[in-house]
């Protein structure tokens, strides 16, 4: 009984001891949850082996096409061309050749349909260069070749229609100065408005914009036709004609072009400017500013007028995104109602033509079909306010002014007869005078 006795007095002190012994992890660690739960499950898996069968396989990833022909690609095997020896230069073109035998079917498919799938504006927006023979073409650009052909033929119908015999090299000399003004004055407003002009659809080609010429060189041109311009008129025409040129350059490179951001009498401005060049060619054949001159201006001035607002109607979205403070922009009625005002105010002066005695009284008879068309679309444009009638009204007014000016030209009152009727009033002159030495 003692030694029973004692035994479970010794297993009693060491229990804790065995406890603590068993309760520690193989590296000194407490034995945590975690570990009875992973006990829980190696016992669960030998001894309840059925209950893993519920558990479902995980399916297979679905293999897309691309990665078949990835694997498809990676065991093509290429032929690989033995190397030559080192004493022996492989040629370029050979090498070019082998290189293109290298390349896979399949990479030049990818790059050809990554080429297909770029945009063409990213193609068209790289850095080019400028090479001789296409300086003429982007020099025209730069000029505005065909409102410099437009500035010139208004010219040239003032030096026609002024009352005075036809000076053959006079003529050639106002034209050419003239067109060099334009051009000048043109290169000047591509210049100054580059930036405003990459953000519209309409200008975003231009050759300052794509950077095709340096805005230096552009600045070159513009002085190099300028000066000569100028010259030309001033001393090969007259002191006023090159007055009047210098005045336009002014006009529409310091006044018109910083105006069209920030305020909508831009278009009265470019109008004035529109409506010199006809009065420079009437100055050039009389050396005088007369009354026939700012006739030919005024019809120049308001035919402007339905020809710009038209254009602009359709353009609103390139110039409000510009940032051009337009009438079609900012105050859509008034653009409508000043182009039907003007449209009227072609037929008043035609009527005025004959009274300043510049043309015959057949004038405003033979030019009312066309202004009367001119201000019916007018006025369409002004009740409709749409794309399509300011379509109408803008082509329209391609075609008028010449066949306006044509008209004129061809009603204009002969050098003869006002030859004629200068002598006739300078005989009553001469016959009153010797009337009064007879009288006592």
């Amino acid at each position: 009984g003692l030694f029973v006795w004692r035994l479970k007095g010794a297993g009693t002190r060491h229990l804790p001891c065995h406890l603590l012994h068993l309760c520690r992890a193989p590296k000194g660690r407490l034995i945590t949850f975690q570990y009875f739960n992973f006990l829980k499950r190696m016992y669960v898996t030998q001894y309840n082996k059925d209950l893993s069968q519920r558990a479902k396989p995980k399916a297979d990833p679905v293999v897309s096409p691309f990665h078949e022909l990835l694997d498809q690609e990676k065991k093509v095997i290429h032929k690989i061309s033995p190397v030559s020896p080192v004493h022996q230069p492989w040629p370029e073109t050979s090498r070019r050749n082998e290189l293109r035998h290298v390349k896979s079917p399949a990479e030049s498919e990818a790059s050809a349909a990554a080429v297909r799938a770029e945009p063409r504006e990213d193609r068209q927006w790289k850095e080019m260069k400028l090479r001789l023979d296409e300086l003429p073409g982007i020099l025209a650009r730069l000029s505005k070749i065909k409102l410099t052909a437009l500035v010139v033929s208004t010219a040239s119908a003032g030096f026609a229609m002024a009352p005075v015999p036809f000076d053959l090299p006079c003529f050639l000399l106002a034209s050419l100065g003239t067109g060099l003004a334009s051009c000048a004055a043109n290169s000047i407003n591509q210049f100054f408005e580059v930036p405003f002009d990459s953000n519209m659809n309409r200008t975003k080609n231009r050759p300052l914009v794509r950077g095709q010429i340096s805005p230096l060189l552009a600045v070159c041109f513009a002085a190099s036709c300028g000066v000569p311009g100028i010259a030309l008129l001033t001393l090969g025409v007259n002191p006023l004609t090159g007055a009047l040129g210098a005045f336009n350059i002014f006009l529409y490179t310091c006044c018109y072009t910083p105006m069209k951001r920030m305020s909508i009498a831009n278009t009265w401005v470019g109008a004035v400017v529109g409506a010199i060049p006809p009065v420079m060619g009437w100055t050039a054949a009389t050396g005088s500013l007369d009354a026939g001159a700012l006739l030919l201006g005024g019809i120049l001035y308001s035919w402007q007028f339905p020809h710009f607002n038209a254009l602009s109607w359709g353009l609103r979205e390139d110039y409000s995104r510009g940032g051009y403070c337009m009438m079609s922009v900012t105050h859509p009625g008034l653009c409508r109602r000043v182009a039907l005002r003007h449209c009227l105010a072609l037929i008043g002066l035609s009527v005025v033509a004959p009274v300043l005695d510049v043309t015959t009284w057949t004038f405003p008879v033979i030019s009312l079909p066309i202004n009367l068309y001119i201000s019916y679309l007018g006025f369409r444009f002004y009740r409709d306010a749409d794309r399509s009638s300011s379509r109408k009204l803008f082509f329209c007014s391609l075609w008028h002014l010449p066949m306006l000016l044509l008209v004129m030209f061809t009603c204009k009152k002969s050098v003869l007869d006002k030859e004629d009727k200068g002598d006739l009033l300078g005989k009553g002159e001469s016959h009153g005078r010797a009337m009064e030495m007879r009288l006592p």
